[in-house]
């Protein structure tokens, strides 16, 4: 069953609606810091990971190029969150307000980390999407499980790579970036691998309520098209 172009989705929005949250959840709670496994890690590794279990559903049943489309919107909404963050905290607070200081702390993110996260974010999703798309169709959409966990470790490891490349290289020493590198990855694949059952039943479920199983044997790959 491939899903024609001009078709209307049931639960397509739904999955748009879901992703932005997840990531301006993400964007807003990034600075927190937790220990796991005695390495310190942003709190973002516990439900970050979410994004790419929707990446997954979205590409396996309504195909890269839906998945393509819903992380455009999600960039773009990461985007427009970031610049007012920063509005939120340059704009001068009034004589009684004393949290300031706390909304600094929080949303006056580093311009760097903004840009690491947009990069990262998009790296690491498009690269999910692609790897997932094209073993589906290599293995004839068989063992579901090896293509979300697969694309996961691909998705994960660039995402958390170009972060912590572009926002942190040379802020933190060259050891502990690459230990927080590996961290991150293992701890977000590792939700995912824990999570695959309830992957396999919403993507039954998907597929079953829309009526449609798509292979991306002729999409055009390229990223920056929404189409």
């Amino acid at each position: 069953m491939q899903p024609p172009v001009t078709r209307t989705y049931k639960l397509l929005t739904f999955f748009l609606t879901l992703n932005v949250a997840f990531q301006l959840i993400s964007d807003a709670t990034a600075g927190k810091i937790i220990s796991l496994f005695g390495v310190g890690v942003s709190v973002t590794v516990i439900y970050f990971p979410f994004v790419y279990i929707i990446s997954d559903v979205v590409t396996e049943v309504y195909g890269y190029a839906q998945a393509r489309r819903i992380l455009w919107y999600t960039i773009a909404a990461s985007v427009i969150a970031g610049i007012m963050y920063q509005l939120a905290v340059v704009v001068p607070p009034a004589g009684f307000f004393e949290n300031q200081e706390a909304y600094e702390k929080v949303f006056g993110i580093v311009p760097r980390v903004l840009v690491g996260g947009w990069l990262a974010v998009f790296a690491g999703d498009i690269s999910n999407n692609f790897v997932l798309a094209k073993v589906k169709v290599l293995m004839k959409g068989k063992q579901l499980w090896i293509r979300t966990i697969s694309s996961t470790l691909v998705g994960q490891f660039v995402n958390t790579t170009v972060f912590y490349l572009v926002a942190l290289s040379g802020l933190l020493p060259t050891k502990q970036l690459i230990v927080a590198i590996i961290a991150g990855w293992l701890i977000k694949t590792g939700v995912e691998v824990v999570f695959t059952p309830v992957t396999y039943l919403v993507v039954n479920k998907v597929k079953s309520i829309e009526g449609v199983d798509h292979y991306d044997k002729d999409t055009n790959f390229n990223p920056f098209i929404m189409r």
